[in-house]
């Protein structure tokens, strides 16, 4: 789900059309239909309407119009720009020097002090990662048409480039990681798509190992690896699987974790191409190489491991084994509308090896209040009654909440898919200052960004929704004027875990073979 520029220093891009803006919104508001709230309509819409709002009242959910009056009065001074000026300044906050602080930002201290107010150093640390969380979904290719879908677009060396993160954070893929996708996760944030034949039918893309490069080592004050873990496809199920079943994450361990999760961390077969290791040993074979490289040159190295949703349940996953491995690594995961993944004893053993992990959190989105949806951390309150019960999921770590209320750009009504968005996530720790304060003025980020893959932006901005796709959506003119799906570069088509590419030879299979997708 979700997928990854035109903003000034204190508005979004909202076209010019000569017409008094004021005029123009007051007759919308007189002869427009309201979408946002649709209790005005046939009865299907009001039973629609019903259901929502008695979900929303369950799981605690907090809708509403977006009042536009809020929202005219935040671009009250956007006809004092130019075009040129609006679409020119920069879509993140200066860089600074951090080498000084790292370990607090990296969260040392679980961000005591620095979420509330929101520290700006942290605020930009925290945009990095998610980008690279972002990234994974950027890259992914999702067309079911796709010789090679369910793979990543590029390949390590150029993913960066194409998705314009060159240069603009820091930092290197070295690896990529492969997952099984025929394995037992969750049905609600799961769905498979059977297509015959695949590229591969047994693997996934799931993200990738990165290193910071020389100059943003300086800045940050370490040698930084980080690992982005990609999210599922299309949570379509959200609601058929509330709880799933713990389980022991090692032999004869109290600590416990959701058995969907796991399963994906760690199943490997060897009749794959991909996947003849797990992604656990994927990722942990490089971080493992990279720590000992940087570390013999006298380095300080810590690692960071990011993701949204469950990409997020994966970088906990990773955090638990990593810390296991290579113990005194700093190691933090930022992860963004994640779900739970263990239970009490796996969140006190993080805790115990010394994994700081920040969550940040949309209030409105429903994919943290899973698993455990009821049976969760909350019942601790009563230990002393029923002792500590190794059955209930419980979250880990410091958490960041947002609110979609506090932006003025983006529409207030029930949109779970806009809730659970990377881009709306992004857009509102850009915008965060306090639990008191309003949306800040000052956010850079481009308010373009959060209608990439859903409709959460308020109308008066006049950006299309689900606007990020590939151009002409894939197809190409051959030099005989007929439209066709191109064929991928050599160096783009997928390698199996540890080979080399051998380009003449994957010249040779892209004229020979016929794919089909797979999900996970």
């Amino acid at each position: 789900m979700a997928m990854s520029t035109m903003i000034h220093n204190h508005l979004p891009a909202i076209p010019h059309t000569g017409v008094n803006r004021n005029k123009l919104v007051a007759r919308a508001h007189q002869e427009a239909p309201v979408v946002d709230h649709p209790i005005n309509g046939t009865k299907a819409s009001k039973r629609a309407a019903r259901l929502a709002e008695s979900l929303s009242n369950l799981l605690h959910l907090h809708v509403e119009p977006p009042q536009r009056r809020e929202v005219m009065k935040h671009y009250s001074s956007w006809d004092s720009f130019g075009d040129d000026e609006k679409h020119s300044t920069p879509t993140m906050s200066p860089k600074q020097m951090i080498s000084d602080k790292w370990r607090e930002i990296h969260g040392c201290t679980d961000w005591d002090s620095l979420l509330d107010p929101l520290h700006p150093c942290l605020r930009r640390e925290i945009l990095k990662y998610g980008e690279f969380a972002q990234a994974t979904y950027d890259a992914f290719d999702f067309d079911p048409f796709s010789e090679y879908c369910g793979s990543c677009r590029f390949n390590s060396n150029k993913i960066f480039e194409k998705l314009g993160l060159d240069g603009k954070h820091g930092y290197k893929v070295c690896k990529y990681i492969y997952a099984m996708s025929h394995i037992d996760m969750p049905q609600w944030l799961n769905r498979t798509v059977h297509l015959g034949d695949t590229w591969s039918r047994d693997s996934n893309w799931m993200g990738f190992v990165a290193i910071s490069d020389e100059e943003e080592t300086r800045r940050i004050g370490r040698r930084d690896i980080v690992v982005a873990w990609r999210g599922t496809v299309a949570p379509s199920e959200w609601y058929e699987d509330f709880q799933r079943k713990l389980e022991p994450i090692g032999p004869g361990d109290d600590a416990k974790v959701e058995h969907g999760f796991h399963s994906i961390y760690t199943s490997k077969s060897e009749h794959t191409r991909y996947s003849k290791s797990s992604a656990s040993e994927q990722v942990m074979k490089e971080v493992t190489r990279l720590v000992k490289l940087y570390k013999e040159k006298g380095e300080e190295v810590s690692l960071t491991i990011t993701g949204h949703s469950l990409g997020g349940a994966l970088a906990l996953l990773n955090a638990y084994e990593a810390a296991t491995t290579i113990p005194g690594l700093p190691i933090s995961v930022i992860s963004f509308g994640a779900p739970r993944v263990g239970n009490i004893a796996f969140r006190d053993q993080l805790h115990q090896m010394g994994v700081k992990t920040l969550r940040v959190v949309v209030k409105q989105d429903l994919v943290p209040k899973m698993p455990g949806v009821v049976f969760n951390e909350g019942l601790q309150k009563f230990d002393e009654i029923t002792g500590t019960l190794d059955w209930v999921y419980t979250h880990v770590g410091a958490e960041l909440r947002l609110d979609v209320r506090s932006s003025p750009y983006l529409k207030h009504g029930f949109n779970l898919l806009g809730f659970h968005s990377q881009e709306t996530y992004l857009h509102l720790v850009d915008g965060f200052v306090c639990q008191s304060s309003s949306f800040r003025e000052d956010a850079r980020r481009d308010v373009a960004l959060v209608n990439k893959a859903c409709d959460m932006l308020v109308d008066e901005l006049r950006i299309p929704h689900c606007w990020y796709q590939m151009e002409n959506k894939g197809l190409v003119r051959n030099a005989h004027g007929r439209w066709v799906k191109p064929k991928r570069e050599a160096e783009d088509v997928p390698v199996p875990v540890g080979s080399q590419p051998n380009f003449h030879a994957l010249d040779k299979i892209v004229e020979s073979r016929r794919l089909q997708p797979v999900y996970v």
